[in-house]
């Protein structure tokens, strides 16, 4: 009885999370203009009117930019931090370790209104570069996560053996580790492009008069007739959103297998 009773809790919960998600490519799929029931017929306008709109291009070009830039940056850097953290020990490395995840758990509202005070009083012009410095801010701790465990699920053996055999380090970490933490580094770059195409206050604060499309869509919620249009995109970046985390899960766990490590849960 009490299993029976916390799957059915388990199935209400996820139908509360999930239900509006899944209403969102029945709308997209209606020829009515108003998001309410009963529906008016099937049509797919809705999307063509999206392609066409040349300031949503603008803004996805934008994101598409931002988002690729960011998870490169925040990869990059998080595998400097995941191998330091996991290979070394020195003095201050928990502090160290601790202040790089801050933002992690730091209300991105806060972040933001700091970055924004930071980048004026320096003099710098709000662009696309000052959302790439914010989103990789927000996006390494996330990939940190993720290649942390894959540098230590590696057996340290494997580099000491390059190293008998006259390897020097780099070359060791070139032709050894990094290739046996690929999929790690795959599974990172793929959430942290997936947190910044998502990622909202951040741009709104430091995008400047440049639209991206999370802020596109909030501008465009004040004019009933488009929110048909808005669940067309919608559809397409929930969609887009579900295949790069299943791609992030498969080289996260193509990762684990190939190192041998434990799999204790998925990347959420």
């Amino acid at each position: 009885m009490q299993g029976g009773g916390l799957r059915i809790y388990a199935l209400l919960y996820l139908l509360f999370l999930y239900a509006p998600i899944l209403l969102l490519p029945v709308f997209a799929f209606n020829s009515g203009t108003i998001i309410a029931f009963p529906l008016k017929g099937f049509t797919t306008d809705w999307f063509a009117q999206m392609w066409a709109d040349a300031t949503l291009r603008r803004a996805l070009t934008n994101s598409l930019t931002i988002a690729v830039s960011s998870s490169i940056f925040a990869t990059c850097l998080g595998i400097f931090a995941a191998r330091a953290s996991t290979r070394f020990s020195f003095r201050g490395k928990g502090p160290i370790m601790g202040f790089i995840m801050l933002p992690m758990v730091l209300p991105e509202i806060i972040v933001a209104m700091s970055l924004l005070v930071v980048l004026l009083g320096a003099g710098v012009q709000l662009s696309i570069l000052t959302v790439i410095l914010g989103h990789t801010l927000i996006c390494m701790p996330y990939a940190i996560a993720i290649l942390s465990t894959a540098f230590s699920s590696l057996d340290p053996s494997l580099e000491e053996a390059a190293y008998d055999l006259g390897e020097t380090k780099w070359g060791a970490f070139r032709l050894i580790t990094l290739p046996l933490v690929m999929p790690g580094v795959i599974s990172a770059l793929l959430i942290s492009f997936t947190i910044s195409l998502d990622e909202f206050i951040i741009a709104f604060f430091l995008a400047g008069n440049e639209p991206t499309l999370p802020t596109y869509i909030f501008s465009q919620l004040r004019f009933p007739a488009l929110i048909p249009m808005i669940m067309a995109l919608g559809t397409v970046l929930v969609a887009l959103s579900i295949v790069l985390l299943a791609l992030g899960e498969y080289f996260r766990r193509r990762s684990l297998a190939k190192t041998g490590g434990k799999n204790t849960g998925g990347l959420l």
